[in-house]
């Protein structure tokens, strides 16, 4: 039999085994002794913003219509023989998928027949099947989703805010594309995308919960030992070169609701990280958030108690090595006091720094945060193999946000919060 390789995390109480096969697909179980629930994905790097690319050797870059990744992950439901969710109703799971800025996941969960539930899932992803009629019939289905995110004010304001602060690069392209583009798309080149993204080597299984990681292993291996697959040379993406400054400060739409929506987001100008230094800065921009804009914070129970936001107001930040940016805000009944709140907190927490009492009450809970989210095989699944592209270790996080400190949170806050690189983005009620 192969040999697994074995890694203890002693802190987390979990053991993962992992093995790389023959064609290129890795392949990680986290077994959970005296876990019903399995929860498994399978996941291709490959996302919306991937719209430019080449194989290795190639002379020139091709140019796809934006919106192909998410095209493709509904495409690969639809099989010769059916619909693939009637095979995962056969044996109990559930089944989802989903496209990133980065990523194209296919998921089950189920409490009975893993071995079955794996191979539907290895089945199907690496069976597709396109044909013009199909194809045209997806572009209507597609259409309308579109069409609705149009009128969702949480959609509008983020992708808003994401085209207000991005000049070039695709993070700013609905992941869904537009209408106009996915018009464009065709059969062939589908399967042009399909070749290059989906094939093993690009992919990661994942799967963590109540099984036997041998048996399971053995399983996939002679899954994929059936399957024949060419040597895949390296993929190159090309993504436009970004200014640091934002391409527009405000961004306003209107639609018919009933109180405003708007977000405040500050787009990051140190990029290009990979593996723990991603991670650190990650841990970090997010206790600094939290500190600043949570629920404990001082500027929160001000808000809330002039009502100027409701329960709803959250923070976030998203880091890759082709971008990164984190934005604060949700309903609001002004929007202009919102921003000029903010923004006075900011400017004087960047004179007096954080305080250390605060900083380090949520450096605690965040590593609290992190250890209940341990219960959760879905948390575990899509994190642990959104890292993995990113070439870090979801494993990592307590050692990281163990060793953060004030100082770096703030050297962060006077390099991440700049004027130049702030947009807000607002929906407002239609007059």
């Amino acid at each position: 039999m192969d040999k697994m390789d074995k890694k203890e995390y002693s802190r987390i109480g979990a053991t993962l085994y992992s093995e790389t096969l023959d064609n290129g697909l890795t392949v990680y179980l986290m077994p959970k002794p005296g876990f019903q629930q399995v929860f498994a994905t399978f996941t291709t790097h490959y996302g919306s913003i991937d719209s430019v690319f080449r194989l290795a050797g190639q002379p020139d870059f091709l140019t796809v219509p934006d919106g192909i990744a998410h095209f493709l992950e509904h495409k690969m439901f639809e099989s010769e023989t059916g619909d693939v969710f009637s095979q995962y109703a056969k044996y109990g799971a559930s089944a989802n998928a989903f496209t990133s800025f980065d990523t194209t996941t296919y998921l089950f969960s189920c409490t009975e027949n893993v071995r079955e539930n794996t191979q539907v899932l290895l089945d199907f992803v690496q069976d597709p099947y396109f044909t013009d009629e199909n194809v045209e019939k997806e572009k209507g289905i597609i259409g309308q989703e579109i069409r609705m995110y149009e009128d969702n004010p949480e959609w509008r304001s983020f992708f808003g805010l994401l085209r207000a602060m991005y000049q070039s690069h695709p993070v700013r392209i609905d992941i869904a594309g537009t209408v106009e583009s996915i018009s464009k798309i065709d059969k062939d080149t589908l399967y042009r995308c399909y070749e290059t993204f989906y094939h093993p080597a690009n992919m990661v299984f994942f799967a963590v919960g109540g099984f036997d990681p041998d048996e399971l292993m053995e399983l996939i291996r002679t899954n994929q030992s059936k399957k024949s697959f060419s040597k895949l040379p390296g993929i190159e993406r090309k993504y436009p070169d970004e200014q640091k400054q934002v391409a527009t400060p405000t961004a306003t739409a209107h639609l018919s609701l009933k109180e405003a929506r708007c977000l405040i987001g500050w787009k990051d100008d140190e990029v290009g990280l990979r593996g723990k230094d991603l991670l650190a800065q990650e841990m970090l921009t997010g206790v600094v958030l939290d500190t600043l804009f949570g629920r404990g914070s001082s500027l929160y129970h001000k808000l809330i108690d002039e009502e100027i936001i409701d329960q709803q107001f959250s923070w976030e930040y998203e880091v890759t090595p082709s971008y990164g940016y984190s934005l604060v805000g949700g309903n609001s009944s002004d929007p202009t006091r919102l921003v000029d709140m903010v923004n006075a907190r900011l400017e004087e927490v960047l004179k007096s720094g954080l305080s250390e009492t605060e900083f380090e009450r949520n450096r605690k809970k965040a590593i609290g945060r992190f250890m209940s989210s341990l219960d959760s095989p879905s948390y575990i699944a899509r994190s642990f193999t959104a890292y993995q592209f990113k070439g870090a270790d979801l494993f990592d996080t307590i050692d990281v946000l163990e060793s953060l400190s004030l100082k770096d949170a703030n050297e962060r806050m006077k390099s991440h919060f700049k004027p130049g690189q702030q947009s807000v983005s607002m929906v407002l009620p239609k007059q």
